[in-house]
Parts: C-alpha cells; structure tokens; sequence
C-alpha cells in the first residue's frame, strides 16, 4: 500500500547570496521511520501558494522547529533585535497553512516554533525571552557544539487530563528535552493546554473539538525518536492519524 505524505514546514535561509528553502534532517526522518510516511517540504513562498491544492494533496502537515521566532507585530506586539531573527517568508507561509489545515481537519503535528505558529495563527499571542520573566525558568538549550548535549532530556512536564496527549503516552508525568525562548501566553481559539512545566510553562496544547488530530509541543520529541518512548509513541500517533486521514480522503 502506498504511504501517506506528510507536508514539512520550511525555513528561509540566506544562503551565499541565496535564498533556500530548508529543513533540518531530524524532522524529515522522525516523518520516515516514526510515523512511516513519506515527508515533502514545502517551500515558504506566502502568498504565492495556493495552500488549498497543496493540502490536497497530503495527509498531514508537520511544522517544525526553528532559530527563528514568529514576528511579535503577528500578535499585537512590538519587535526587537533581542527577540529575533524573524523569517517573514516563513510567517506568510506556515500560519495560513496551519490555520487552513485545522480547519479542513487534516492532522497536524506541531513543533516548537511549530507551537508557537499554532497559537498565533488561531490568534493567541507568545511570550518572549521568558529566561527574563520572574517566577519563570531558563529553557533554552545549552551551550554545546554537540546535538545530542543542546538536546537532551532536561525537565519534566505534567500532563493534562483527558486530553489528547494523555491519550498517547498515559497520565504519568515524563521528561522532556528544551531549546526555546519564546513560550505560548494567551492561548488562541480553541486550543487547550496538554502538558505544562513546572515553572507554569505550557508545554503542549491540542485543539478542543477538532475535526482532526491536532497536537503541538514545545519540546523537541522528533530528535530522540528512535530511542525514546514517549517520541516515540508521539510520532506514532501521528503516523496512525495520518493514516485514517488517508484513507478517508481516497474513501478506501
């Protein structure tokens, strides 16, 4: 049987006078060997796409993490060098597209920056350099030239009950890796929180109601997919969601 494909959010980057269209390898083989599909980046182009064909033609949409952060002007704020880099191409691309697919109820599966795109797109708004913010702790990765030491394991997370993620990995609380800055504040319509920090920050949020998986996180599960049982029961989820997504849209 032919493998579903699952659409992958790209960043903008400014490459030897070029712009590319990019993604980092760990998301695209979370996509292959965690929820065995078939990943296909889409180009931040904004506008110029027709985002309604491009969801015709997959069975769900992965958005990714990224350096750069969603502008603050998208959610009523004010943007600053400390809070950057931005990637407007980006922006243009990945809110409508999150939005639209929600709405069509083709699963969704978002990541950090993915979350944060979540949010703002069903109009919530984020938190910014929350390592300032009183009461709050620091989440950003550490420093290393190493990967696997900017993405390991760092804090727990408590699950939400009920919710779409206790579905996946159970009640019992879990440890998660940390590389961010930003944070989710007011939530956007619809969405609920599925797991928070200990310092209050929300985690993971899910759309209440929605004609479609839905679920995003702040933390990183497709790095350590292959080894990790909570990645990997995440991605397997996905993987399961875009497969009866599949086969509804081909009425098989």
């Amino acid at each position: 049987m032919t493998k579903p494909l699952v659409m992958v959010t790209a960043d903008v980057k400014s490459i030897d006078g070029f712009n590319w269209h990019a993604v980092i390898s760990s998301y695209l083989q979370a996509v292959l060997k965690g929820s065995d599909a078939i990943p296909m980046i889409l180009p931040s182009l904004g506008a110029d796409l027709d985002l309604d064909s491009a969801l015709d033609q997959v069975d769900g949409v992965l958005a990714t993490g990224s350096r750069s952060n969603v502008n603050p002007q998208l959610y009523g704020q004010v943007p600053t060098e400390e809070n950057g880099p931005y990637d407007p191409d980006r922006d243009a691309t990945t809110l409508p597209l999150l939005k639209r697919a929600v709405e069509r109820g083709i699963p969704v599966f978002a990541i950090c920056r993915g979350m944060q795109e979540l949010n703002v797109a069903l109009g919530g708004t984020l938190l910014t350099e929350i390592q300032a913010l009183a009461g709050r702790n620091d989440h950003r990765a550490p420093t290393s030239e190493k990967q696997d030491e900017r993405f390991r394991i760092a804090h727990p997370v408590e699950i939400s009950a009920g919710g779409s993620l206790e579905a996946a990995l159970g009640s019992e609380p879990f440890e998660v890796n940390s590389l961010h800055r930003q944070a989710v504040g007011d939530l956007g319509n619809g969405l609920v929180i599925e797991a928070q920090a200990e310092d209050g920050t929300i985690e993971a949020i899910s759309v209440k109601d929605s004609p479609g998986f839905v679920l995003a996180t702040q933390w990183h599960p497709e790095w350590w997919v292959m080894t990790d049982g909570p990645s990997k029961k995440l991605f397997a989820a996905f993987g399961q969601a875009i497969r009866d997504y599949r086969q509804k849209r081909l009425g098989l």
